[in-house]
């Protein structure tokens, strides 16, 4: 796989195609009349198509942008499996009213395999979790469901063992978190390439929106940015110190994502640490809460109350879910009131127990613990938001617009 993957890599990547004339039966011969000939865009360079005014894809499927996003998150094995018509239903007969289901997952996977002949089929790293992606989006239009595609960015074990140079090198292989995982290095333009096509294609599947999640360094990166090997790519000769230059390269891959998507109309958001919105700037991770909501369209901060250690003045912030929520959104409402265009507000709040905690430390979540989120987001002028459940059991009877 590994041969086959890089060099379809090497083709996404560097093959510039020419528009083509829709009918090869069309005369050759004579100069393109634009006014008559029709063109494929699968057939035009992305780059081409996203310096178009003219170009606008349609999927042809239609979706509203609801009046609030009240969504949950959706596994690839959810969505292609028995679980998605339970989820639906759940959707359907309550207040919400969005589903944030997984394209590319945590290992860098895409989680369906894409049709022969789409740009990203000869990459080889589909699985078969979603078997019909696009019967599934058919399924979310007719029940009116908004469809978010998460998209895994740098976090890509699956990537950063086919090609090690756009990794960090730790010794003579590839480094790996206290977890296994693996991450791509934000400061290469070609990883950037990567991700948006992969995110491209989700917007010609129908997907409304694409969510962009590990926008970052791995955590700690400074404790060992100096003794990992890494290409620094363009920001080799950067004067910027090492944590403005990391600051620097995610909000620019985050920017460019967002340029190269407009001509297919999608929203762009991207998931973000909620400490990072407390700080000038998460040194080590390079995420610039203020520098990234200024490029996109949606900022989906994730500030589970169990994530949080004693902040805020709150001891035990699992404990109390409406204070935890409430003292955080005055903070970020500060932060995008200083912006000239800032963001809409899309933070995901915790629909699961921290049992890791410890005895003392968490509580069991249900009804009572994600409506009070929900009530401190409210009062604090933000109507949307976005539940995590990891296995997308979500908790019964609970009020999503109190």
């Amino acid at each position: 796989m590994k041969k086959k993957l890089s060099i379809a890599i090497s083709s996404l990547l560097l093959g510039t195609l020419l528009a083509t004339p829709a009918s090869a039966a069309e005369d050759e011969s004579q100069p393109p009349d634009f006014a008559t000939r029709t063109y494929h865009a699968a057939a035009i360079n992305p780059e081409v198509l996203a310096s178009s005014k003219l170009f606008a894809f349609d999927s042809g499927l239609a979706f509203d942008y609801p009046d609030a996003v009240r969504g949950i998150f959706v596994t690839a094995h959810s969505a292609g499996g028995a679980r998605f018509d339970q989820l639906v239903e759940l959707v359907d007969t309550t207040d919400l009213n969005a589903m944030v289901i997984d394209i590319k997952e945590d290992f860098g996977h895409l989680t369906y395999e894409p049709k022969e002949g789409t740009p990203l089929a000869s990459l080889g790293i589909g699985e078969p979790y979603i078997k019909e992606p696009r019967a599934v989006l058919e399924r979310l239009e007719e029940k009116k469901i908004y469809p978010i595609a998460r998209v895994v960015v740098f976090k890509d074990s699956v990537l950063a063992n086919e090609r090690p140079e756009w990794s960090f090198i730790d010794g003579n292989t590839v480094w790996k978190n206290g977890r296994g995982e693996s991450f791509v290095n934000p400061f290469l333009k070609e990883v950037w390439d990567y991700n948006v096509q992969i995110a491209i294609e989700a917007a010609k599947l129908g997907f409304k929106e694409v969510q962009f999640d590990y926008v970052r360094f791995p955590e700690g990166f400074e404790h060992r940015a100096d003794t990992l090997q890494y290409s620094m790519g363009e920001y080799a000769e950067s004067d910027l110190d090492p944590v403005q230059r990391r600051v620097e390269a995610v909000t620019d891959f985050v920017a460019y994502a967002r340029e190269q998507l407009e001509p297919y109309g999608v929203e762009v958001s991207v998931d973000i640490f909620g400490y990072s919105a407390t700080l000038p700037e998460a040194p080590g991770i390079g995420q610039n809460f203020s520098k990234i909501s200024e490029n996109v369209d949606v900022i989906s901060s994730m500030i589970y109350p169990s994530h949080w250690t004693s902040y805020f003045g709150i001891a035990k912030p699992d404990l109390e879910p409406y204070k935890l929520v409430a003292e955080y959104a005055k903070v970020e409402n500060k932060k995008l009131a200083a912006l000239k265009n800032p963001p809409v507000s899309r933070p995901w709040l915790q629909d699961f127990t921290a049992s890791y905690l410890g005895a003392g430390n968490y509580k069991r979540y249900g009804k009572a613990e994600v409506e009070a989120q929900i009530k401190a987001l409210n009062e604090n002028g933000i109507q949307e938001f976005l539940l995590w459940n990891a296995g997308n059991t979500y908790s019964k009877g609970v009020d999503y617009t109190p």
